[in-house]
């Protein structure tokens, strides 16, 4: 089995790093990721006339193929599809992205476009994202409260729900969206499958635009942050809040289809807890 991992905070980001290990024991693991920040891309690939992406090799302790791309995860993603990194993939995996990708989060994730350019070309994907201190704002936590990140919950989570994929797959290519709390693997109060809410946990509430000392015409723009909400217990970012596995689809798929009654064994066998109604 081939598996890509890619991501939207760069291709130095240790929750890749993690991921792609943890990713290890599947089969054999190549990273492509942007070669700086590109959260919030969605499934953008740039305006490829004008960016003349570039791929870079890059080491990666426990990796034996590293790749930074000049471009967004969708871009790495659409470039291992046509064979920029060796043979065709069998799955797609995105993250470990640093606040979840909950509710409306979802249309505007690197993480989840990596996988929805996966799905488009018929390879399988799983965004994987995980809870940080404070909430997170619309899907994405800065780099000051990941100290205490609990990274191997989330890689866990994704190794666990990549290889029901590919041991047994779905009959037509899906993409998966994993959310984690930020505890330990005894401290996670089980799974569900849920829907995706309409907001994610915390919004940006309002924006103003402030003057640009100097430059008549020009503002800065102001954004005020909403309190943290609790959400419904059967959407992605309540389930995630109640220190529940949250695991959508968003993709078509029936409960028939033996790849979701594969995963809804892996996940029963590797957490404990009360499983929500499926998508």
């Amino acid at each position: 089995m081939r598996i890509l991992v890619t991501n939207d905070d760069g291709i130095d980001s240790l929750g890749l790093h993690i991921l792609a290990r943890e990713l290890r024991s599947l089969g054999d693991v190549v990273i492509a990721a942007p070669d700086a920040e590109y959260s919030g891309a969605g499934a953008s690939l740039g305006a490829l006339h004008l960016i003349q992406p570039e791929i870079h090799r890059m080491p990666i302790a426990g990796i034996d193929a590293a790749w930074a791309v000049t471009g967004p995860p969708a871009l790495c993603v659409m470039f291992a599809r046509l064979g920029a990194f060796g043979a065709p993939f069998d799955i797609v995996v995105s993250g470990i992205n640093p606040g979840a990708n909950v509710g409306r989060a979802v249309y505007h994730s690197g993480t989840v476009g990596a996988v929805l350019t996966a799905r488009a070309g018929g390879i399988s994907g799983v965004a994987v994202s995980q809870a940080v201190a404070d909430g997170g704002v619309e899907g994405q936590g800065s780099d000051d409260v990941l100290g205490d990140q609990r990274w191997d919950t989330a890689a866990g989570a994704a190794r666990v729900v990549a290889g029901a994929l590919l041991n047994h797959p779905p009959d037509a290519a899906v993409a998966v969206n994993v959310n984690v709390p930020n505890v330990r693997r005894d401290q996670v109060r089980g799974w569900r499958y849920a829907t995706v809410g309409r907001v994610p946990p915390r919004t940006v509430k309002e924006v103003a635009l402030v003057p640009k000392q100097g430059h008549d015409g020009a503002f800065h723009v102001r954004m005020v942050w909403g309190d943290e909400v609790l959400l419904a217990p059967e959407t992605d970012g309540g389930a995630v809040a109640r220190d529940q596995v949250s695991v959508s689809f968003l993709s078509p798929i029936h409960a028939e289809d033996r790849g979701h009654d594969a995963l809804t064994n892996a996940l029963d066998h590797h957490f404990t807890g009360v499983d929500g109604a499926a998508v």
